[in-house]
């Protein structure tokens, strides 16, 4: 069954959009192209761009655990994101959902 991770992060206002986005790029590719992940999506605030959410789909919970060690690792460090970060990213995972109909 896949799972849901809703990635909210708060970016430092002192960092230029364009090096900020440059950032998330870089590290969601890495993501992207990690083993079970099926999709990515960054939402921006509306009535604050400096906040975003970031939607993953992975194919399996395991998938996703092994993705959160990897980044725990030197060769998975998000060094590019940690840099225009303000605080820790606050992570949801969901991997239960309410049919409807």
């Amino acid at each position: 069954m896949s799972m849901t991770v809703l990635l909210e992060v708060q970016l430092r206002s002192d960092v230029s959009p364009e090096d900020t986005e440059a950032a998330i790029r870089e590290t969601l590719a890495q993501t992207r192209a990690f083993t079970g992940n099926e999709s990515l999506e960054v939402l921006v605030d509306d009535a604050d761009a400096s906040r975003v959410v970031v939607v993953e789909r992975w194919t399996t919970a395991a998938d996703h655990d092994a993705y959160v060690a990897w980044r725990g690792t030197p060769e998975g460090a998000a060094s590019a994101l940690a840099a225009v970060i303000a605080a820790p990213p606050v992570t949801r995972t969901f991997d239960r959902s309410i049919a409807l109909g």
